[in-house]
């Protein structure tokens, strides 16, 4: 495996941009990193604490592959079903498809050189073990580093077990830690009897370490001395290496306040890292006041109980999952846990619902970077409701009021999986069941499965109106009328679309699906020859998106007001216009908004001339439909300015050259995609504006009228 570092961290993936310090383990690097030369496959194995994430971390950035590194953490997960589900949202894969997620694997991986890093799946051996065969059988550029205390125990598996620390490594980590709180400690004999008595384990020396500010070198190894001989009766020569680092993490536990104690156990109800204001309200109460979380929070993070990382959601707070079961057995043993789940639960449907809120709002962006920090904290809930007869309603709930998250931001495949789910089961709370299913209904359109859709949208309607529901009925209408739209049942679709908005007005109901709807309604009187109706209908969605600070249907209605651009010949706003719908449908992850914009963007390069780039761009675009669940290529409105933009590119360039440059297209990744068709790629003759509007209008000759023979439309 060639090494393609910059700066040690590999040119495509997902590990951190920095890497910690790496003490004591130059050899086992350099070992580890022979080992992925020479086996597709490579399982570090070992004790908790012995520090295998942190080696498998700094060994995947020194040998990185061309193609980039990946790491997913599973130790979160808790249903073995969900496994390749966390492993392609590791991925950061969008796919809108019925597809199973590991078939979206291998087609994402297929032709690659990639390292995929697989941590902490010792509670899902078998779904990792069967995931792992098949990607190794079906993708011969992958090498798996998989990290756990156990193996997969599958064919062509290499072992590299990781043992503690040496006395001199360990000596030299607790050094190095001691110094980064600003405390020289050396090498004397009590630092070197410290290490002694935790066995070299690197998680026992730093929680050792970390207790520095308060205890000196002497006083630790009284102290831990003390613990030794409680737990062990003296026997020491005899201690086990996990009972050496339990007894590290309980004695470090004991020298914690109540309070300490007290909120160690209750974060350890938390599926993954979490920021103040979710700890405050979770673990806060019943002897643990609101307000002092934040300074008991310190003091945990300054013994290397809890872990500080920033992100696009900011300051967050986490435990090594040793750590956090340390604190999980003693939330247990008060007979708390039950309570605290339930607490953590209210916290992520509160947060679902704020966050529903404020998508229809200049908050938008910021919803998405919180919600995906979250994302192990909400499935966590998701799995505790729908598990537990009594919560099936709040499960339910959930579920339908995280469309936002399934469809806004690509994760339609995961949202499927709740979903269906949360039908399948009895609640005795109608509102919540009939939100799921038409939800239900709208990601089964998107992936382009159109009888389960119906279905559900039908079970949806006639439950609504048993009950009365005006606004399910309105979301089931809606919906109905956007599946007539993509089967071009255009007429239909605009007489559901127009009943639903009325609807959504009576009710008074304004948000990001209202406006949509006026955007798909706007499509079905473009796809009917009225342009200008159109138009008219999507500036008055910009508006409304613009003074509410939405972007994700603002996308849409800059998608149409492109194309009408692009039809009367404006050129450089239908640029200008496509460059705001496809920089914000790829932030939010939308995949079918994306590609519809690249299609959109080859349309306009070829009327303005360069025929080979719009080919390119054509290319990049059927690279990513596989992806989009929508038929939309099956529909002759949605396929008209790809058709019309593949005529007028062979036309000027000949099949063998259109195909070349096809080709060339077809091989740029999403966000190269993206980027190329953001730039222009050259600049136009000296008539720029006339000769690009005159070619325009040549173009659309043939598609001038949508009902034209042939099936060809200004779509």
């Amino acid at each position: 495996m060639r090494d393609h570092r910059r700066g040690g961290i590999p040119a495509h993936g997902n590990l951190p941009l920095e890497l910690d310090a790496f003490v004591g383990r130059a050899a086992e690097l350099a070992g580890l990193c022979r080992a992925l030369e020479d086996a597709r496959l490579v399982t570090v194995t070992g004790v908790g604490g012995v520090g295998k994430s942190r080696l498998a971390v700094h060994a995947a950035a020194r040998c990185a592959p061309p193609d980039g590194v990946w790491r997913a953490e599973l130790a979160p997960v808790r249903d073995p079903a969900f496994v390749d589900h966390a492993v392609v949202a590791a991925l950061g894969l969008t796919d809108h498809t019925t597809r199973q997620p590991r078939e979206t694997l291998v087609e994402h991986l297929a032709g690659r050189r990639a390292l995929l890093v697989l941590d902490g799946f010792e509670h899902l051996v078998d779904g990792c073990a069967a995931l792992v065969t098949e990607l190794l059988r079906r993708v011969p550029g992958l090498r798996v580093l998989a990290v756990a205390r156990r193996a997969l125990a599958v064919a062509g598996e290499r072992l590299f077990p990781l043992a503690p620390l040496g006395e001199d490594e360990a000596v030299e980590l607790f050094g190095v830690r001691a110094e980064q709180q600003g405390i020289a400690v050396g090498d004397g004999p009590e630092v070197r009897e410290v290490c002694r008595r935790l066995e070299g384990i690197p998680l026992a020396v730093e929680l050792a370490a970390g207790r520095l500010g308060a205890l000196s070198p002497a006083q630790l190894l009284e102290r831990l001395d003390d613990r030794f001989r409680v737990l062990t009766g003296g026997g020491r020569d005899a201690l086990p290496r996990h009972q050496a680092l339990r007894t590290a993490i309980g004695w470090s536990h004991e020298l914690c306040t109540p309070g300490e104690r007290l909120l160690w156990a209750r974060l350890s109800v938390f599926a993954g890292p979490v920021d103040l204001e979710a700890a405050e309200y979770v673990c806060g109460g019943d002897g643990l006041a609101a307000e002092d979380v934040l300074d008991v929070l310190s003091a945990l993070l300054a013994q290397s109980v809890v872990t500080r990382e920033e992100g696009p959601a900011g300051v967050r707070y986490g435990m090594l999952d040793t750590v956090r079961a340390y604190g999980a057995q003693w939330l247990e043993a008060t007979g708390d846990a039950e309570r605290l789940r339930r607490r953590h639960r209210d916290w992520c449907v509160g947060l679902a619902t704020w966050c529903e809120l404020e998508w229809f709002s200049p908050r938008q962006a910021e919803v998405a970077a919180s919600i995906d920090a979250e994302l192990p904290n909400v499935r966590a809930a998701l799995e505790f409701c729908l598990s537990d007869p009594e919560e099936t309603h709040l499960g339910q709930y959930l579920a339908g009021t995280l469309w936002f998250v399934w469809v806004g931001c690509g994760r339609l495949s995961e949202g499927r999986h709740w979903l269906e789910q949360a039908v399948r089961l009895e609640s005795g709370s109608e509102r919540s069941r009939l939100k799921a299913l038409w939800v239900l209904g709208y990601v089964a359109i998107l992936q382009g499965d159109t009888v389960p859709a119906l279905a559900a949208l039908q079970e949806c309607r006639a439950e609504a109106e048993r009950s009365a529901s005006e606004t399910a009925v309105a979301y089931a209408e809606h919906r109905t009328g956007c599946l007539a739209l993509i089967t071009d049942d255009v007429a239909r679709a605009e007489t559901l679309l127009r009943s639903a908005l009325e609807r959504y007005r009576e009710i008074g109901e304004l948000n990001s699906n209202v406006l949509m709807g006026q955007v798909e309604l706007a499509m079905t009187r473009a796809f009917q020859g009225d342009l200008p109706d159109a138009v008219r209908l999507c500036e008055d969605v910009r508006r409304v998106c613009e003074d509410h600070g939405e972007r994700w249907t603002r996308a849409y209605a800059l998608y149409v007001l492109a194309y009408a651009a692009w039809y009367e010949g404006d050129l450089a706003r239908a640029r200008e216009l496509l460059h705001d719908c496809l920089s914000d449908a790829h932030s939010f992850h939308d995949l079918l908004g994306s590609v519809l914009a690249v299609e959109l963007v080859a349309l306009v390069t070829a009327a303005e001339g360069d025929a080979a780039e719009a080919a390119v761009l054509q290319g990049a675009a059927a690279r990513m439909w596989p992806s989009v669940g929508l038929p939309l290529f099956g529909s002759r409105f949605f396929n008209a300015p790809h058709e019309l933009c593949e005529a007028t590119a062979r036309e000027e360039l000949g099949d063998a050259r259109y195909e070349e440059c096809v080709r060339q297209g077809a091989r740029l990744g999403r966000r190269e995609a993206v980027v190329r068709a953001l730039v222009r790629r050259r600049a136009l003759d000296p008539l720029p504006a006339r000769r690009a509007a005159a070619r325009a209008a040549r173009m659309r000759q043939p598609a001038a009228s949508p009902t034209s023979k042939g099936g060809e439309t200004a779509g």
